[in-house]
Formats: structure tokens, C-alpha cells, sequence
């Protein structure tokens, strides 16, 4: 099941998506059918009571790594990003003004569904409730660190698009073999496949978990094949994951 979370009619509405259209599910306008032209995409996450906990990996693919040059890491490098850089489907990212590098990373995101603390990663799937797209952008005149960047590199507001849909665990069979696709202006730029991950979702959980707590509603953003190519404004970057969805974004100048 395809679950959004959109604007329309004023408010915000959850709806699944049915037939090539977006059915709303909740409130006055139950039942009602809307096109996708028709609303505006907001990140396909759920308000949770506590501030969510945003997870993301550097260097999670081998080949990411090479094209970096370093070496493939031993143990997960993670950072921290903050909730008000997500942003959703068809949004604006804004490029600072004076860049000279900015690129998008395609990244299959884990949506926790409960409560996890010291999970072992056979039981790793039981605590995620579903699967959605990210793009999360890294402006590279800021880095000091390859390995855990810092905060104006990785932590910009609208600098990671996430969904267009949050799919349910149960709906994909192996997400450790999903084809990942990254179009500029509908030229392939990126291409590859999360079972290349040198840390797959299992470990990462119980990794994470053996010395964190993760709450329903925690993102974990697993990492980015290489690939990557600067952006510049007015460019539309289309991050696909096969079963998960298609997340258009596109870029625009600091103003």
C-alpha cells in the first residue's frame, strides 16, 4: 500500500494512492479522488508526539566511497539531520547563492514503526513500518569532513526531498534489492542497487539501536551509490527507487 500526505482543500489530507489517482482516507472528504497535479506533496510521514529522530549514512556504498576516494568504512558513519530540511514530492530546493557544488544523493529511507532498543537484526524488519525515497542534497564547498559532515553541508532547510509515498515493510519483499535511478533533466546520472550497501537495513537498526532509542517515526536515510553531478537552478532531479516511488524535486537560487 502507497500511503501521502498532502495539502488540498485547505487542509492536510493522509490518502493512498489508488488508479492513478490520490484517494483521500480521513475526515469530511473521505472517499474523494484527486489527481496528483491536483495537491501539493508533503513529506509521507505522520506527526509524531516527540521530535523525530533523522539518521543518515556517508560512505554506505562501496563504490560512493571509491568515487570519494576513502576507503570503505568498517562501521556505520552516521549524522544527524533536522525534520525542517524535509521537505516533499515536487518541492523547491534552493541552491545558496555562491556555491560551486551541490549534488543530490538517491537514498532508500526506513521509516520506523515501533519502539526499538537493542533489536538483534533477525528481528530487524519487525520494527519498520514502511519504505520512502529521499534525496538528501550535500552542498560541498561547506565540507570539513568527508566522513561526518557538518551542518551546512548536510542540515539545510529544503535540502531533502522525501517520498512521494511512504510504502508499507510488508509491501516490499526484499528491500535489500532495489534498483536505485537518478535522472537530471531526464538524463540518467545515477544508477545502482541497494544490495550494494556495505551496511544493509537489519544492521543498521541494530547497530543504531544497541546504543539509541528508536521511536515510530524515526527516519534512518541509508546511503547513496555513486554518481553524483553538481546542480544548478532551474535543473529537475528525479531520485527513483524501484517499488518505493519516483521523487521530483527541483532546484532553485537563493534569492
Amino acid at each position: 500500500m502507497k500511503r501521502a500526505r498532502i495539502a488540498w482543500a485547505g487542509a492536510v489530507q493522509q490518502a493512498l494512492e489508488s488508479e492513478g489517482q490520490l484517494l483521500i482516507t480521513q475526515g469530511p472528504h473521505k472517499g474523494h479522488r484527486v489527481g496528483f497535479d491536483e495537491v501539493v506533496w508533503l513529506p509521507p510521514l505522520a506527526p509524531v508526539p516527540q521530535a523525530r529522530t533523522v539518521i543518515a549514512l556517508g560512505l554506505n556504498y562501496a563504490d560512493h566511497a571509491k568515487e570519494l576516494a576513502f576507503k570503505a568504512p568498517e562501521e556505520p558513519l552516521a549524522f544527524m539531520k533536522g525534520e525542517a530540511s524535509l521537505i516533499g514530492h515536487k518541492a523547491l530546493t534552493v541552491r545558496p547563492k555562491g556555491v560551486k557544488y551541490m549534488h543530490y544523493e538517491c537514498e532508500l529511507a526506513v521509516v520506523m514503526g515501533r519502539t526499538a532498543r537493542r533489536v538483534k537484526k533477525a528481528d530487524a524488519y519487525d520494527f519498520v513500518a514502511g519504505y520512502t525515497v529521499a534525496n538528501d542534497y550535500a552542498i560541498r564547498d561547506y565540507l570539513e569532513n568527508w566522513y561526518r559532515p557538518n551542518l551546512r553541508v548536510k542540515n539545510r532547510d529544503t535540502c531533502t526531498p522525501i517520498g512521494p509515498w511512504l510504502v508499507d515493510a510488508a509491501d516490499v519483499i526484499n528491500p535489500m534489492a532495489l534498483t536505485l535511478q537518478t535522472t537530471v533533466n531526464g538524463q540518467i546520472t545515477q544508477s545502482g542497487s541497494t544490495a550494494d550497501m556495505i551496511f544493509d537495513v537489519p544492521t543498521l537498526i541494530e547497530y543504531f539501536s544497541s546504543f539509541m532509542t528508536l521511536q515510530p517515526g524515526d527516519l534512518i536515510l541509508t546511503g547513496t551509490p555513486d554518481g553524483i553531478v553538481d546542480c544548478q537552478p532551474g535543473d529537475v532531479i528525479v531520485t527513483e527507487i524501484e517499488g518505493i516511488g519516483a521523487l521530483s524535486n527541483t532546484i532553485v537560487a537563493q534569492t
